[in-house]
C-alpha cells in the first residue's frame, strides 16, 4: 500500500513536474523507505523501476506505486539479488528497453538483525556486508554507462550507526561505513564527467520494517532532539533534493535525516552495558 498520494505533490515545496522525462532505478524499491522515495520521485513526474528478490512483493509495489500518477510507467523485476553483479545488469538492459534510460539510482537494498558481536557469525557478517557494500558497489557498476550518458547522480542509502560504537549493530555499521567511503570515492572520480554521488543516513523512521525490528526501549522519540520519531516523507523530501536541481553543485556528502539524534550518541545506552556483559561474558556461548 502506498505511503505518499497526490497530496504529496498538491502540498510540497517541490514543482509538480519537476522530475518529468527522468527515470530512476532502485534496489530494495519494494521496501518501506525505498519505495516512498521511489513514490516521490514517481509522483513529481519520473518513471522508475524497483528491484528486489521476492517477485510478487516487487510487482505488486510496482502496481501501486504507478497507479499514483496518470501516465506514470513503473516495472517491478524481482528475483534480482545484487550480490550478482549481472543480475542487476540484466535488470539495467531491461530498464533502458522499456523506459529508454536511467538518470537516478537509488541503491538501498539493505539487510539487518541484531546481534551483539559474540553470537554474531563470520556468515552473517559477510551476508550483511554483501548486501549492503558489495550490492551497492555492484549496483553503481552496473549502472554507470547509462547514469554516464544522463550525467545522473547516485544515492546511496547508509546509516548513522557506524559515527559511533553503536551495540549489536558490528555488522550493520561496518558495512554503511563502507557505503559512506564508496560513495565519497565516486563522488570524486566521477565528478569530472558529470555524474554526482551522495549518501543519505536515515535515524529511527517509524513505520519501517528496521525500525519494527530495532526499536527497543520506551519514550525513545523523547531522546531525539526535535522530540519526534522521522517519517519516511521526511526520506522522501531530502531524496527529491539531492536529486533535484537544487542540489546541482552537491556532492560527496551525506545527508543525515535523524532529527539530531546521533549527536547525543544515539539509543546505544538502552542495552548497554547490562545485555552486553550477559551476552559477552565468559559463561556465554561464542559462534563462528
Amino acid at each position: 500500500m502506498s505511503t505518499l498520494d497526490q497530496s504529496f505533490v498538491n502540498n510540497s515545496s517541490w514543482k509538480p513536474d519537476l522530475f518529468k522525462g527522468k527515470v530512476a532505478f532502485v534496489t530494495g524499491g519494494a521496501g518501506t523507505i525505498c519505495r516512498v522515495q521511489t513514490e516521490a520521485l514517481v509522483l513529481l513526474g519520473a518513471n522508475a523501476v524497483i528491484l528486489g528478490r521476492n517477485v510478487a512483493k516487487t510487482e505488486k509495489a510496482a502496481e501501486e506505486i504507478q497507479a499514483l500518477r496518470p501516465g506514470a510507467k513503473v516495472l517491478g523485476l524481482g528475483n534480482v539479488d545484487v550480490r550478482d553483479v549481472q543480475s542487476i545488469k540484466k535488470a539495467v538492459e531491461k530498464t533502458v528497453q522499456e523506459l529508454g534510460r536511467i538518470d537516478f539510482v537509488i541503491a538501498g537494498a539493505a539487510g539487518n538483525f541484531l546481534s551483539d558481536f559474540n553470537h554474531l557469525s563470520t556468515n552473517a557478517f559477510k551476508s550483511v556486508v554483501s548486501i549492503d557494500l558489495l550490492g551497492s558497489f555492484n549496483t553503481a557498476k552496473a549502472t554507470f554507462e547509462e547514469v554516464r550518458k544522463t550525467k545522473g547522480a547516485y544515492l546511496f542509502v547508509s546509516a548513522t550507526l557506524h559515527y559511533y560504537g553503536v551495540p549489536l549493530q558490528t555488522h550493520v555499521g561496518a558495512a554503511k561505513a563502507g557505503v559512506d567511503a564508496l560513495s565519497n570515492a565516486l563522488a570524486v572520480e566521477l565528478g569530472p564527467v558529470g555524474v554526482r554521488s551522495n549518501c543519505i543516513a536515515p535515524g529511527m523512521i517509524s513505520g519501517t520494517e528496521g525500525f519494527a525490528r530495532l526499536a527497543t526501549g520506551t519514550n525513545l522519540d523523547q531522546r531525539v532532539p526535535l522530540q519526534r520519531f522521522g517519517t519516511t516523507r521526511d526520506i522522501a523530501e531530502a531524496t527529491v533534493y539531492l536529486f533535484s536541481p537544487a542540489a546541482s553543485y552537491v556532492s560527496g556528502t551525506i545527508e543525515v535525516v535523524d532529527g539530531g539524534a546521533w549527536h547525543i550518541g544515539g539509543f546505544a545506552n538502552e542495552v548497554y552495558p547490562q545485555l552486553l556483559i550477559q551476552q559477552n561474558g565468559p559463561d556465554s556461548d561464542s559462534k563462528l
